[in-house]
């Protein structure tokens, strides 16, 4: 038997009309989404982010790592580097889909599974993942897929 996919095309740029579950829209982003993480991010390449949080929810580190074009999640070493030993309760991941593509491919979900359980032992919690597009950002914990 054959299998018949059904795919659906629409403007890189924009939104569903009913986005789904997990997907926020750029003016309902909070002050962190909006004020420090987007700013980093160019609609011309993938960059990543790491922000690390004290137990009182400061910042107390900003790691970024450049995409590197090849379909994967890599984290460099100096990003680990830079957030262990500053006293990090909990981290952030982002990074944007310059395709305007705001759903995780299977790299990014990959990723951030073996970054929680990297996190997890060393008493961190990884509190969400973040793709940022034009139009808003995709969270994994509002999509439950963390």
């Amino acid at each position: 038997m054959g299998c018949i996919a059904m795919i659906l095309f629409m403007p890189a740029d924009a939104t569903p009309a009913a986005a789904p579950t997990g997907f926020v829209p750029r003016h309902n982003e909070d002050d962190v989404a909006r004020h420090l993480l987007r700013p980093n991010f160019s609609d011309e390449s993938e960059a990543l982010l790491l922000a690390g949080f004290d137990i009182y929810g400061r910042l107390v580190a900003l790691e970024r790592a450049d995409g590197d074009g090849i379909d994967r999640c890599a984290i460099p070493p100096r990003c680990w580097q830079g957030l262990l030993g500053r006293d990090v309760a909990a981290v952030l991941m982002a990074h944007n889909h310059p395709s305007g593509a705001a759903w995780p491919s299977h790299a990014d979900i990959r990723c951030t599974r073996e970054t929680a359980q990297f996190l997890r032992l060393l008493d961190i919690e990884l509190s969400d993942h973040l793709i940022f597009v034009a139009t808003g950002h995709f969270s994994f914990r509002q999509a439950r897929l963390m």
